[in-house]
């Protein structure tokens, strides 16, 4: 094992969990941080710690008490539904409320998370920083319409991810920080859509985790800014 840390942000939700158990079994990592708005208790090489991406001063505190350098830090949050209510269907469903809750969840969480994470990547080897996006947030490749402030939110993740992956190239060449599409994971996010989901396409987190950690560790740094789906294909904006 070496002396490597990781960091999930969202260690709360269904992919989050289940990423710090894959990374702590993996024995590449002395320590995983798992940062969520209700933490975990510490459990051998897992740390708990608090965070909520809606506030900034949460996200520095919790930055500040981890310190670097880092070597891998995965931000797993983000919301398609919530209290009953359902992505949009037409533009006549738009609510501005909705909307902000959303992007601010979606968008500005990670982003901010991303401002206080980024400069604690290691700079003298190998260090990824990404974040849970979705396909549906390539303007390429939506032929469906609907969902407005899902997909605009993560089409606007997926461009921060860009901007932040060029400028921290410039002081990290063998960083990379790139947007990750799990597929349909079987979490509560999920749930209302599972059905015609081909079986072999729904995937229990624990797969999920395995699968988007393997995606991380064939990157190379020419694969930053970008965004790969489960199956390490790349996905276009």
């Amino acid at each position: 094992m070496v002396d490597a840390t990781a960091v999930v942000i969202g260690a709360g939700g269904g992919i989050g969990r289940a990423l710090v158990r894959a990374l702590a079994a993996s024995g590449r990592y002395a320590r995983v941080h798992a940062l969520s708005r209700q933490p975990r208790a510490d459990d051998g090489r897992i740390v708990g710690g608090v965070i909520d991406v809606t506030d900034e001063a949460s996200i520095c505190h919790a930055a500040e008490r981890i310190g670097s350098p880092l070597d891998l830090v995965v931000i797993a949050t983000g919301i398609l539904h919530e209290d009953g209510r359902m992505p949009e269907k037409a533009l006549r469903e738009l609510d501005g409320a909705s909307l902000a809750r959303i992007f601010e969840l979606n968008t500005i969480g990670p982003a901010l998370a991303l401002k206080h994470f980024a400069p604690l990547l290691a700079k003298d080897r190998r260090a990824v920083i990404a974040a849970l996006s979705a396909r549906v947030g390539s303007i390429s490749d939506n032929r469906t319409g609907g969902w407005y402030g899902y997909r605009a939110s993560k089409a606007a993740l997926n461009m921060i991810i860009k901007s932040a992956a060029i400028e921290i190239a410039r002081s990290r060449p063998l960083a990379l920080c790139v947007a990750l599409h799990p597929g349909t994971v079987d979490t509560g996010l999920s749930q209302p859509f599972q059905r015609g989901v081909p079986p072999d396409r729904l995937f229990p987190p624990e797969r999920a985790a395995r699968q988007l950690l393997d995606v991380l560790a064939d990157l190379k740094p020419a694969s930053t800014g970008k965004m790969f789906g489960w199956d390490g294909s790349e996905i276009f904006p």
